[in-house]
């Protein structure tokens, strides 16, 4: 059984996702021109941040905030739904294992 805690795990996924999501986001801004649009899997990569920017941040706030607040709660809202999904899916896991120990 796995001895590390869920919350650490949720935690660097959490982490990981920021990283790639920034680095998507680096990409797909910097080649738009090359590429005629977006990168292709910018939105798929982006998804979690965009549904906090979507159904959270943009009923509170309008939408001509500047990029780099946009940018920031585009990424706090990407490791938020990533960290709390991963501490679901870990939670559930070890419960299924711990059943699946049993018999």
């Amino acid at each position: 059984m796995m001895n590390t805690k869920t919350t650490t795990i949720a935690f660097y996924a959490g982490l990981i996702s920021v990283i790639i999501g920034a680095a998507t986001f680096a990409l797909s801004w910097n080649l738009y021109d090359i590429l005629g649009g977006p990168m292709p899997g910018t939105k798929v990569l982006l998804f979690p941040g965009s549904l906090t920017l979507i159904y959270v941040w943009h009923p509170l706030f309008t939408e001509e905030i500047n990029f780099w607040p946009k940018f920031a709660l585009q990424m706090f809202g990407q490791f938020f739904v990533v960290t709390a999904v991963t501490m679901l899916c870990v939670g559930l896991a070890r419960k299924l294992l711990r059943i699946i120990q049993k018999y």
